[in-house]
């Protein structure tokens, strides 16, 4: 028992694989995986049959979107809103439809870091991009 159990430690994969596929009455090339050498198309990967990698894409057009001009429209509907084919534009309602959170966000520039409490979320990801943007701008900056 000793000696058959060392054998299969101490053997090659390949030789372990004769002696366990013996017993099977099977031989270790049966089992062995073939790579494939030919294309579908027949003759030798990759030595062509197969499709050209630089191919002409064809331009594309410039699609004209039309304009509104209408100015009725144009007070009454969020223009372009309408993503169907079908159907109309959103209909603009009155302020008091819309909740009043919408009223005051900030819709102008960012807020000053120094404004900001450092305890927020906010701040520290603000530090944490102005740092990436500052390593990124000093390693594009230093040479070969």
């Amino acid at each position: 028992m000793f000696p058959d159990t060392l054998s299969r430690i101490v053997l090659p994969l390949r030789q372990v694989l004769v002696m366990q596929s013996a017993n099977l009455h099977l031989s270790a090339t049966n089992c062995a995986a073939v790579k494939k050498t030919t294309s579908a198309a027949g003759g030798v990967m990759g030595l062509g049959k197969g499709k050209k990698k630089g191919a002409k894409l064809s331009t594309m057009e410039k699609k004209e979107m039309p304009v509104e001009s209408d100015p009725e429209k144009l007070v009454h509907y969020v223009c372009g809103s309408n993503i169907y084919t079908t159907g109309e534009d959103v209909k603009i309602k009155d302020d008091s439809e819309y909740p009043e959170w919408l009223w005051s966000l900030n819709t102008g520039r960012a807020v000053p870091l120094e404004e900001l409490d450092p305890s927020t979320k906010e701040y520290w990801l603000r530090v944490r991009a102005a740092g990436m943007r500052r390593n990124n701008k000093l390693r594009s900056m230093r040479r070969f």
